[in-house]
């Protein structure tokens, strides 16, 4: 039976290892491969394994290396709880800016009960969702794919957005930069009345 053991753990070791062909974007415990807007750098902060945004406006910016720090065609998965009324976001096809709200790239919104009517899993004010299956204070996975044109949302493997950005796509007034191109990803602090914890944000290239 001794002998037998280690192999047993062996074969149970894929079971909590890494998803299939998924590659982690931050490790836990720094900012490296990570870069704050300089608006307001201490909304961010590390908490037990977690990215807390909490306070005035700012973005984290993924500046790493991974895929040379550029996705086009992906899958990313993150997982998010919000406490009440707070208000955040997932960013991609984005670039760094040192302050403001990101203006190149789509958001897909994170929010349960804030005062604004758009809820988690929508793609912020191009598709936009106003019920939603997640609650405050849950951990649940907001899972982005971006093939070509074509974007598909779940949260907690529930589709909330399916959508495809037309030839004669005109982005929304005042956001110009909302189209389907190619980028980074970025993590949002929205207001001192929102907190938001963000972790496991891993990403799958597809191109």
């Amino acid at each position: 039976m001794k002998r037998l053991l280690p192999l047993l753990l062996l074969c149970l070791l894929p079971a909590f290892g890494a998803e299939d062909g998924f590659i982690s974007l931050w490790d836990g415990k720094t900012f490296n491969g990570w870069k704050k807007t300089n608006d307001n750098p201490d909304t961010f902060k590390i908490e037990d394994g977690k990215i807390v945004a909490n306070g005035p406006r700012c973005h984290l910016f993924y500046v790493g290396d991974v895929h040379g720090g550029k996705f086009k065609d992906f899958e990313l998965k993150v997982d998010v709880m919000t406490k009440p009324n707070s208000n955040g976001g997932v960013y991609f096809h984005t670039a760094y800016q040192e302050e403001g709200w990101p203006a190149k790239g789509f958001e897909v919104q994170v929010n349960n009960s804030h005062k604004d009517w758009r809820r988690s899993g929508g793609l912020y004010a191009v598709d936009d969702v106003k019920t939603v299956p997640t609650k405050d204070g849950e951990w649940f996975t907001e899972h982005i794919i971006v093939k070509g044109k074509h974007v598909t949302i779940f949260l907690n493997d529930q589709k909330v957005v399916d959508w495809t950005q037309p030839t004669d796509w005109t982005p929304p007034q005042g956001m110009d930069g909302r189209v389907i191109g190619t980028g980074t990803f970025a993590l949002q602090g929205h207001d001192p009345g929102s907190t938001v914890y963000y972790r496991n944000i891993r990403v799958k290239p597809l191109d």
